[in-house]
């Protein structure tokens, strides 16, 4: 699991660093990362419409970037669908 972590977090701060702060993901640094690593667990993942809703849904603070722990919450829903688990 440590492993698995570690992956989350370099990827995360990889694409978050992409146009400036490696501590948030901006609209565009998120749709790339979703396209590109989570395409077979989002639906529409490349549509950037349904993106935009997504992150818009996780972005509990409107400031229209996600930090660590807002998009740490679209992990934890998709592991527990992948992992069948009840809601």
């Amino acid at each position: 699991m440590e492993s698995a972590i570690g992956v989350l977090v370099s990827q995360f701060k990889a694409y978050a660093g992409k146009d400036g702060s490696s501590d948030t993901l901006s609209r565009d640094e998120f749709q790339k990362l979703v396209k590109s690593e989570l395409s077979n667990f989002v639906k529409n993942a490349s549509d950037p419409a349904a993106t935009d809703q997504l992150m818009s849904s996780l972005d509990m603070n409107n400031d229209g970037e996600l930090c660590f722990l807002e998009f740490w919450q679209l992990i934890g829903h998709l592991a527990n669908k992948h992992g069948g688990f009840s809601q």
